[in-house]
């Protein structure tokens, strides 16, 4: 699969309820470009993709937002809103924050976000210049069936 066809796919994904499949997210990540740290740095606002991974419910019942990199050394992965509608970095919920750094992951050297306090981290692709695409990974990450969860981040 090419990248402008990658693209199209997920704008159609998104613009008709974000529900696909693991396995065709998995095709659309390895047709995308690689990012470096510096270049995503800011806020980003987020969204699941419908798959059924539990990583869903967690997030929405967290009432999560997105992300926000201000640096390579502190990145706060889960930004949600409280009972006012304001944006506060969740800590407890994500177990401290984070920070980006260059992995490989399915081959490639990406951006990831790697989290202070649990085993996960999070690798980004480039979809256009305002928008990445997500995936989730590390140690009990996967769903029953052995797949990642995918996210979007825009640009807000």
């Amino acid at each position: 699969m090419d990248i402008e066809t990658a693209r199209t796919r997920i704008a159609d994904i998104r613009a008709t309820g974000g529900e696909a499949s693991a396995r065709e997210l998995d095709q659309l990540w390895a047709a995308l470009e690689t990012v470096r740290p510096e270049e995503i740095l800011g806020p980003w606002k987020g969204s699941s993709f419908v798959t059924g991974h539990p990583v869903e419910g967690m997030l929405s019942q967290a009432d999560w937002y997105g992300k926000t990199f201000h640096s390579p050394a502190h990145a706060e992965p889960l930004i949600c809103r409280d009972a006012d509608g304001a944006l506060f970095s969740n800590v407890e919920r994500g177990k401290g924050e984070a920070s980006l750094w260059m992995v490989e992951f399915r081959g490639e050297l990406t951006a990831t976000m790697i989290y202070d306090g649990q085993p996960i981290l999070d690798h980004f692709k480039r979809i256009d210049t305002s928008t990445l695409l997500g995936v989730m990974n590390g140690k009990n990450v996967l769903d029953q069936d052995g797949h990642h969860f995918y996210f979007l981040l825009e640009r807000p």
